[in-house]
């Protein structure tokens, strides 16, 4: 669909996925007038509660391909690791899918993504193809003694993924990541983490969102601070990373972009999440109109919104049964609290996020 594709208010988005991401799209949706059609395997999901429908499937199940085409005028996912291959499904029924097969068949191999990102002339970590024990050993003299071991694919909020300390630790590496397919990476010695969230709409035009300095712990996002404190400099660079992928993926909607910032100020890719993206919250609050708007507004053919700061946001994610504490949260003044409707609390798992507001510098 090119730059005429425009959907009325009142038209059908399909969403696959019923996580806290598709609830969030489906509200935004439903600002605009939109009603939202969720697939998700797992009955009772967070997004199916405030959506119009729900079809509860695999996210294969031709059958319900087949009825989310025929009912929705456009369909996306809220996470990458929907099978590529139900794009071609989605799409030989009729549907209209967006982001399109590419950036979702790319993001979901780490080899076939760092590639990708290296055609387009972006720095990214060194790396090697790993299939076996015999292959870390022989990367590591080219990479460091010290490397990054992670399954090529589904490893997110760091699963599937250990530290390599030498050549003496290679079989047990291995063996911790169960034999797997991977990806070996070098350390890359950044002195932050910066992401940067873009949209791209059906006429090529492109929205960045100033980019957030993110957080980590055990592998899991804890806070975003944004807009990052950065130069004009590393603005500049972050947002012409991200036109770059965007423009190669012929992409249509909302991208997350994770950076490392080198200490002399060069920025490398880490990966791309093509979808709305946790690093990307702080936008909820802290713009005129969020990323989650943004994705829908993109995906329908409507003009993209403006992308500018209203305030400085400190967005902290709630794991596991800090969210019990929402009583205390809604109870303080600076807090935005955000709750995803989860039924079950577990060690680790995002139940929310809280949004602290401060003026702009």
């Amino acid at each position: 669909m090119g730059a005429t594709f425009s959907l009325p208010p009142g038209s059908m988005i399909g969403v696959l996925g019923g996580g806290q991401l598709g609830r969030m799209l489906a509200l935004a949706a439903a600002r605009l007038g939109f009603d939202v059609t969720v697939l998700e395997p797992e009955p009772d999901c967070p997004a199916s509660r405030v959506s119009a429908r729900t079809i509860t499937a695999p996210y294969d199940d031709a059958a319900a391909l087949e009825d989310m085409a025929r009912t929705c005028q456009v369909v996306t996912f809220e996470f990458e690791n929907v099978p590529a291959a139900v794009v071609d499904q989605l799409e030989a029924f009729g549907a209209s899918a967006a982001p399109g097969r590419l950036a979702l068949a790319t993001s979901q191999d780490r080899i076939a993504e760092k590639t990708f990102l290296r055609a387009q002339g972006l720095a990214v970590a060194d790396f090697a193809q790993i299939d076996s024990v015999a292959d870390i050993a022989a990367a590591l003299p080219r990479l460091g003694s010290r490397a990054l071991l992670k399954t090529r694919r589904e490893g997110y909020d760091g699963k599937g993924q250990t530290w390599v300390q030498g050549p003496d630790d290679a079989e047990a590496a291995f063996a911790r990541i169960s034999g797997r397919p991977a990806i070996l990476e070098a350390a890359v010695p950044f002195t932050r983490e910066l992401s940067v969230i873009a949209a791209r709409g059906r006429g090529g035009e492109i929205a960045c969102y100033p980019p957030g300095e993110n957080h980590h712990e055990d592998g899991v996002l804890r806070t975003t601070l944004a807009p990052a404190d950065i130069s004009l400099e590393t603005l500049t660079q972050a947002e012409a990373i991200a036109g770059a992928a965007l423009q190669a993926l012929d992409y249509v909607g909302v991208i997350g972009v994770e950076l490392f910032e080198m200490p002399g100020g060069a920025l490398v890719v880490n990966e791309f999440a093509p979808r709305v993206h946790n690093s990307g919250h702080w936008t909820l609050d802290g713009c005129q109109v969020d990323q989650f708007e943004q994705h829908v507004r993109a995906i329908a053919g409507w003009p993209l919104g403006p992308t500018a700061p209203l305030a400085r946001v400190e967005m902290t994610n709630l794991l596991g049964f800090e969210a019990d504490d929402w009583a205390r949260l809604a109870a303080d003044p600076d807090a935005r609290l955000w709750l995803y409707g989860k039924r079950h609390a577990r060690e680790g798992r995002k139940m929310g996020h809280v949004n602290r507001l401060r003026a702009l510098a």
